[in-house]
Order: C-alpha cells, then sequence, then structure tokens
C-alpha cells in the first residue's frame, strides 16, 4: 500500500515510517520540521535502504498540500502531525486549537475530496483526563485536563461523527500512553527543540550534562513514591501497532478504537532509577511544582489491542533506557 504519514519526521512517525517501509510498504511523508530535523529524512533512508516521497510542507497550507494528493494515488493515511506538549498546551491554547484542529480539517477535506477512505488516527490517553481507577480500558468515559487533549478529544468526536454518516470510510483511533526509547540502530529517536516536555529526553539530556539537573514535577502525588506513574511504551512497539491498525482497516471495520500500551504503570523515580542501573549514569534531580494538567497515574489496559490486532507490546522498560540513551549519546 501507498501511505501517508503526516508529522513522518517526528518521534513516532519517523519509526511507524521506518516500519512501513521495512514491511514493503510505499511511504510519502509530509512534516514542516516543527519539531523534528531534515536529518530524519537521510536516517530513515539510511535505516531503510529505500526511498520515499517526502514534502517538507504545513498542512494548513492547503493549496500545496493537496499536490501531495494529485500527485500520489493513496490508499491510507497515518495522521501525527501535531502540537503535543501538556505544558505550553495549557500556555498557548490557541496556538494548539488552531494548530491541531485546523490542519486535521485540512486533512478530512483532502482526503474526502480524492476518496482516501481509510485512516489511522494518532490520538492520546489524555482524553481519559483523569481516571477514577487504572487500568484504563476504552470504554472509559472521556474528559480531558489541559488543551492538548482537548484537540484530541475533538478530533475523535469529529471522526465519530463523521463516520457515522459516511459509511466507505475505515478509521483507527489510538490512544497512546508514554512512549520512550528508540530505534535500536541509534539513528532515529527522540530529540524535541529546546527544553524537552516529556520525561526521557529529559533525562538523556542531564546525563550528558547539557542540562543540570531533572527537574521532577510533583512529589506527593497519590502514588508509592509520591511521583507521576505513566504506562511507557517503546517506540518500536508503537509504531508496530500502526501497521497492525492498517491490516484491521482493510477488513472493513468502520470506526475502532485501540490502547496502546503495556498495561504496566511506571513512576517518575522508577524510570530515573533504571535509566541509571541501566546505563551507570547518575541522574541529578530537584523537586519542584506540579505542571498545570497533570495527573497522578495513568496506565492502560491493552487487553483489545491484543485480541483484535494480534499486537502487544515486546520490550520492556530497561529496552527503553537503553535505546534511548544510544540514540541520544551517538547524536
Amino acid at each position: 500500500m501507498k501511505i501517508l504519514v503526516t508529522g513522518g519526521c517526528g518521534y513516532i512517525g519517523s519509526h511507524t515510517a521506518t516500519e512501513l517501509l521495512e514491511a514493503g510498504h510505499e511511504v510519502i511523508i509530509v512534516d514542516n520540521f516543527s519539531n523534528s530535523s531534515p536529518e530524519v529524512v537521510d536516517n530513515i533512508k539510511e535505516i531503510t535502504g529505500k526511498d520515499f516521497e517526502f514534502y517538507p510542507i504545513n498542512l494548513l497550507d492547503e493549496e500545496n498540500f493537496e499536490n501531495v494528493f494529485k500527485e500520489n494515488f493513496i490508499d491510507a493515511v497515518i495522521h501525527f502531525a501535531a502540537l503535543k506538549a501538556v505544558g505550553e498546551s495549557v500556555e498557548k491554547p490557541l496556538e494548539y486549537y488552531n494548530n491541531n484542529i485546523g490542519s486535521t480539517l485540512v486533512l478530512f477535506r483532502l482526503m474526502k475530496k480524492y476518496n482516501v477512505n481509510n485512516l489511522v488516527f494518532s490520538s492520546s490517553a489524555t482524553v481519559y483526563g483523569n481516571p477514577i481507577t487504572c487500568p484504563i480500558t476504552e470504554e472509559f468515559t472521556l474528559s480531558v485536563t489541559n488543551p492538548y487533549g482537548r484537540t484530541k478529544l475533538i478530533i475523535e468526536d469529529m471522526l465519530r461523527d463523521i463516520c457515522k454518516v459516511d459509511k466507505s470510510l475505515n478509521v483507527a483511533i489510538l490512544r497512546y500512553f508514554n512512549p520512550v526509547g528508540a530505534h535500536k540502530s541509534g539513528k532515529i529517536g527522540e530529540n524535541p527543540k529546546g527544553i524537552p516536555n516529556n520525561l526521557m529526553p529529559y533525562i538523556t539530556k542531564v546525563a550528558t550534562g547539557e542540562l543540570k539537573e531533572l527537574n521532577v514535577f510533583g512529589d506527593d502525588y497519590e502514588t508509592h513514591d509520591g511521583t507521576g506513574v505513566r504506562d511507557y511504551i517503546h517506540v518500536i512497539d508503537l509504531a508496530k501497532g500502526h501497521l497492525k491498525s492498517l491490516e484491521k482497516l482493510n477488513e472493513n471495520p468502520g470506526l475502532v478504537t485501540y490502547n496502546l500500551g503495556t498495561g504496566k504503570g511506571y513512576s517518575v523515580f522508577d524510570l530515573v532509577n533504571t535509566f541509571s542501573r541501566i546505563n551507570g549514569i547518575d541522574i541529578p534531580y530537584k523537586i519542584v511544582g506540579r505542571r498545570p494538567g497533570d495527573i497522578a497515574e495513568c496506565y492502560s489496559d491493552p487487553t483489545k489491542a491484543n485480541k483484535e490486532l494480534g499486537w502487544s507490546a515486546k520490550y520492556g522498560i530497561e529496552d527503553m533506557c537503553k535505546d534511548s540513551w544510544n540514540f541520544y549519546r551517538g547524536k
């Protein structure tokens, strides 16, 4: 199949594009490098030994984005492109609504115009808000605690509304938990611009001495050590979940929704201590106030994806820490 990957040079997008190419699919990547770099294009080609179409386009530029559809016969879209920092979304909500929802509306219009009916949408566990209990199933009540999560939930609602009236569409909504790790080659991984918003790249920057210490946002949550607990999933496992979802769409299921996580929760200190043990590096830290929009605990029940997609996470927290450091020290 020929797959359009929006945001395909980003962290999850680049790993998914790599897995798609290695599985024999044709790939078209659209990315404006807002949170990635041009070298990722060459690194994907080096890893896979395969070429692909690339367009340095902002999805909000509808005229230029339409050229991608004019110039290619697209079988399916995997939509990653979005601003994604929870804390920043609280500070810049208008920017997040404009970018995440606006660009998605452009994509939906073009998919309809060019009869592209298969979509995998990159959603997030943030749509579960502050869950009453864990693990979280797909049937949990949906709510949000920050503008980033609200953009994901709005887009999910849009898809549910659209699919009710357009039975030709097949859509997989994938609710990610917390991706970490990197490709085994060390050539692609999570490398955000500026001060990282996610935990693992922050740890790696402290490990190199680029940052003095790790800020731990709150140690007074009701968790086993007071720090926030999350379901960390290796980015390669996450990428493979997208390939399994594409296979599912070939069955014409209509709209389907899956959690992609390991089903295990680890705290900030669990991740820091494992990183230190596996890589032999002490990570200095200081406790600071909680971030707006953060919650105490969030981990998945991935049973539905296990059963319906034949997918499960294979890598553990040690692999995530080892591969993250392998990528970052090789940069």
